[in-house]
């Protein structure tokens, strides 16, 4: 049975975005301080870099890191994590992920500007979508094809999701950092821990997997 899934990196004080990028490093200092601990696993060296040299962190972080791209079939994000909040006159612009996006399957944006679908060898396509989360959903869910759905991010975008009711699995990398600023990700989500079970893992990295998983089927 289809699941929709989160998983996402926040700072010890709750938010899951940072405010320090700039035209030259749009992602800024405290996303790479955000994101470390993940982009130096084995699994992020080979899905993401395509690195087959072995290189990376093995461990809780890694493991985390697998458990992010087993089982998923489709994905949703958000215009911004796909870029359009930079890049959308671009007609050229094509993602963040160059010519080998590691998903190899449909991920669906959703945007208020909508833009020709794109297709890569790889197996990956983007369509770009003006709809709601849970319209979203229903066709990811279809291109899914009893695999599980992924929401992407960004923040907005998942806590859109996370407020309608509509994750099943929700995974978060709390990292020992503080960043005083950005979109909080816990913001208007009291009792969500309800009905859901809760288990938390600690890595060596000073990170902390925290996991809840609706414990009954809708």
């Amino acid at each position: 049975m289809t699941r929709v899934r989160v998983d996402l990196n926040i700072s010890l004080d709750g938010f899951a975005t940072t405010e320090d990028g700039t035209p030259e490093n749009p992602f800024g200092e405290d996303w790479a301080r955000l994101t470390a601990d993940y982009v130096a696993t084995r699994t992020f060296h080979e899905r993401v870099l395509h690195d087959t040299s072995g290189a990376g962190t093995t461990g809780v972080d890694d493991n985390y890191a697998a458990r992010y791209f087993e089982g998923v079939t489709a994905e949703i994000m958000g215009a911004g994590m796909f870029g359009l909040h930079l890049y959308g006159d671009d007609p050229d612009w094509r993602g963040w992920w160059g010519d080998a996006p590691p998903f190899g399957y449909p991920v669906y944006v959703l945007t208020h500007r909508p833009r020709p679908s794109l297709e890569f060898d790889n197996g990956t396509r983007f369509e770009f979508l003006e709809a709601s989360p849970a319209e979203g959903l229903a066709l990811a869910r279809e291109a899914a094809a009893g695999g599980d759905v992924r929401i992407g991010g960004g923040a907005t975008t998942v806590r859109d999701f996370l407020r309608a009711g509509l994750v099943d699995d929700l995974h978060v990398a709390i990292v020992p950092i503080l960043l005083g600023r950005g979109i909080r990700l816990w913001d208007d989500l009291r009792g969500f821990e309800a009905g859901r079970r809760v288990t938390s893992e600690s890595a060596p990295s000073g990170v902390t997997h925290v996991s809840f998983e609706r414990e009954s089927d809708r």
